[in-house]
């Protein structure tokens, strides 16, 4: 048997991770989801992090998608999704050149930017609804399938897209549900053609995987019964501390 299987620290990194994504797949704060790969990092390579954990998205996108079944934006995941599928292949076709330092950076630095321009229109008592646009649909969902693809990384660049759109919060999760779960899903293809399903990894994915659903759960009991007016404030600042730390850590891995 493989030695992780049997290392205490391993837990003690991988328990925390898949909770914290699991709150953020069930809505509470998208950015929590980010923390997973970092974390398990401290452990494990990055990439067999990621390879770990991605069974276990899958299984918290089908609870989410039971959990917020029936509500979500039609046209966001028109206007996102195809790009998204783009931005997946570019991370199929360079798997081998770009770093993931060089992604969490790039990340950060868009995230942080994004912050910068809320608060600056917060300031500025700014609250205008932006609409659908479908050539910023498709950048930003090809970044955000990129991301997503290289460090499961792309809740930041779909929330530039999403959150100016001022949905309601459920609206807002329930369509981030469907959006993730079908770039996840079709990541499967790609990982497995990369060698990274091994034994090893997914017997770690189902050893960890039963904390999938629960965390999952609360974190959409808690969105379901949260307003507006504190739902997007804890949103952006999620983002602004998540992008220190995705600066400064690609920084360091540079």
């Amino acid at each position: 048997m493989t030695p992780i299987l049997y290392d205490p620290t391993f837990y003690l990194a991988a328990i925390p991770a898949v909770i914290l994504i699991g709150l953020a797949k069930g809505g509470l704060g998208g950015a929590m989801a980010l923390v997973g790969v970092p974390l398990m990092a401290l452990v494990v390579p990055p990439v067999q992090a990621a390879a770990i954990l991605l069974p276990i998205l899958i299984v918290m996108d089908i609870v989410s998608l039971w959990a917020w079944w029936g509500i979500f934006d039609r046209r966001l995941l028109a206007v996102m999704l195809p790009g998204a599928m783009i931005g997946i292949l570019v991370g199929w076709l360079t798997a081998a050149f770009v770093t993931e330092a060089h992604v969490r950076l790039i990340v950060g630095v868009i995230t942080l930017l994004f912050f910068l321009r809320w608060l600056l229109d917060k300031v500025r008592r700014d609250e205008r609804v932006a609409e659908h646009n479908w050539l910023k649909g498709t950048f930003w969902g090809s970044i955000s399938g990129f991301t997503s693809f290289v460090a499961h990384a792309g809740g930041p660049p779909y929330q530039v897209y999403a959150l100016p759109l001022r949905h309601d919060p459920k609206l807002f999760v329930g369509t981030s549900v469907i959006f993730f779960a079908v770039v996840n899903t079709v990541k499967l293809v790609p990982y497995f053609a990369l060698g990274q399903f091994d034994a090893t990894n997914l017997t770690a994915s189902l050893i960890l995987v039963p904390l999938a659903p629960l965390a999952t759960l609360a974190g959409a009991w808690v969105v379901r019964r949260m307003r507006a007016d504190i739902f997007y404030p804890m949103m952006y600042i999620m983002i602004f501390f998540i992008s220190l730390k995705l600066i400064h850590d690609g920084l360091g891995g540079l």
